[in-house]
């Protein structure tokens, strides 16, 4: 199947309005975007602290310690609480995994069960001592890494950067309005992909 060269994707782009600056950026941070979700799948930091820092945890563990410690989600719970299923919404695995998981926290000390201080029926998990020490030199750990890499930059490029990179990062909300926007053109986009697969 022939490629979709970048000056194609340029020319797309711009026949939608899209002035060729913004285009060059799109295309270098989507670049930039698949080496990082690479890299990030890899789980590097989080696989290294946990190596350097003698936790005997694996990363699916480590993450379910920070579930638990993460902040109320938007499913009712009372702040600061939170239950196994919790933990599966926040990390989008099965709930089964989930409790799994929980329960190998718990059996190596790491959280405890508890009752909720808000429903005496309801059952909450939460990060022993040990769990909380774990979680906080892990993000110590990243936070010495990252700090001295930006520690480099100049007062004024961290100024610029970090509100651009929160504003940047709410980018997939554009979705459903880019997709209804350009929806003629994905429509072609799909076409020509069909029929190439069909001759091809």
């Amino acid at each position: 199947m022939p490629q979709f060269s970048d000056g194609e994707a340029s020319a797309l782009l711009q026949r939608a309005g899209i002035d060729a600056a913004t285009a060059d950026a799109v295309m270098r941070i989507d670049a930039l975007l698949q080496n990082w979700r690479r890299r990030a799948m890899k789980r590097e930091l989080g696989q290294r602290a946990l190596v350097e820092l003698k936790i005997g945890l694996d990363i699916a563990q480590f993450d379910v310690l920070v579930a638990i410690d993460g902040p109320a989600n938007e499913f009712g719970e009372a702040a600061g609480e939170t239950m196994v299923g919790t933990v599966a919404e926040r990390l989008a695995i099965d709930p089964s995994r989930a409790s799994r998981l929980v329960s190998e926290m718990v059996d190596q000390g790491y959280a405890r069960r508890a009752v909720s201080q808000a429903d005496g029926r309801r059952a909450i998990v939460v990060l022993t001592e040990r769990g909380k020490a774990v979680v906080e030199a892990v993000r110590a750990y990243k936070y010495l890494i990252m700090g001295d890499f930006l520690g480099s930059w100049q007062k004024g490029e961290l100024a610029q950067f970090v509100p651009l990179l929160e504003r940047f990062a709410t980018w997939s909300n554009h979705l459903e309005t880019g997709s209804e926007r350009f929806a003629a053109e994905i429509a072609a986009l799909a076409r020509k992909m069909d029929s190439t697969e069909r001759t091809g």
